[in-house]
């Protein structure tokens, strides 16, 4: 479980909000999540393990009839009985790949589009490749503000996007590069 934290950052962008929160991405009421998926679609451990087992085997089994997905793409299914409506299943570069920044500015485009397409006014991701695929936080979070600012400067049905993290260096990461927002 994510260490406990009682503050919350949050950055105004024309009518949306972006609120930056340490929690479990698979467990906040949103009308969609991120999920930073592997390229079979395969529920796996960790994050996977929790959306496999708390969601149901209706997932696993929307995804099975979607992949392979290449780096960069992603795909929505139904969250089953999980809080959220939907989860968004989007593939990111991961470890020491080339062009990590250009790979993640793709996948976060990409799940942007995604959400406009189903109407997700409330959209959550996670740090995206942080973590266990080795992107470090401050790579991830500059490179996902910067998409998310450019996206709510738009036309947009987001009203809030949500980045949950899973402990304080991410949390860290993510408030500072806010603050020059």
């Amino acid at each position: 479980m994510p260490e406990t934290l009682q503050e919350e950052t949050t950055l105004q962008i024309n009518k949306s909000v972006v609120r930056l929160i340490k929690d479990d991405v698979t467990d906040i009421e949103v009308d969609a999540f991120v999920y930073y998926a592997q390229h079979d679609l395969q529920l796996g451990s960790g994050f996977g393990g929790a959306i496999a087992v708390r969601g149901g085997p209706s997932v696993q089994n929307e995804l099975d009839e979607s992949g392979p997905l290449k780096t960069g793409e992603a795909v929505v299914s139904e969250a089953g009985n999980l809080k959220a409506g939907l989860i968004i299943h989007a593939v990111g570069p991961r470890f020491q790949e080339e062009d990590i920044e250009g790979k993640l500015r793709t996948t976060m485009e990409n799940t942007l589009k995604l959400a406009e397409e189903k109407g997700v006014t409330r959209l959550a991701f996670p740090a995206m490749g942080a973590g266990y695929y080795g992107i470090l936080p401050g790579v991830s979070a500059k490179v996902m503000l910067d998409v998310i600012t450019s996206h709510l400067e738009g036309e947009t049905c987001l009203s809030e996007v949500i980045i949950c993290v899973f402990d304080s260096p991410q949390f860290d990461a993510f408030q500072s590069t806010m603050a020059t927002q």
